[in-house]
């Protein structure tokens, strides 16, 4: 059986982000620095997800670590009791 996520929030965190720099997206949900990792993954299946923006202006990063288009949202927050 695989783990799941912890849910983080449930709304989408706006992050300013710039052209080519990457950033790593907290996929297990336990990182104190959302949306982005802090290592709280470790011991655990969940690894980080690399974001490498494609353009600088805001981004929208899933919290509720159920979007199909993570490291973005894609609105699944919306569905969550």
């Amino acid at each position: 059986m695989s783990e799941s996520p912890v849910v983080a929030g449930k709304a989408p965190i706006k992050v300013a982000v710039e052209e080519g720099k990457d950033y790593y997206w907290c996929s297990c949900g336990k990182s104190s620095k959302q949306p982005f990792c802090d290592g709280s993954h470790k011991g655990s299946s969940f690894v980080p997800m690399k974001y490498t923006a494609a353009a600088t202006g805001d981004a929208w990063f899933c919290a509720c670590k159920a979007s199909a288009k993570s490291p973005l949202c894609d609105g699944s927050h919306k569905a969550l009791a």
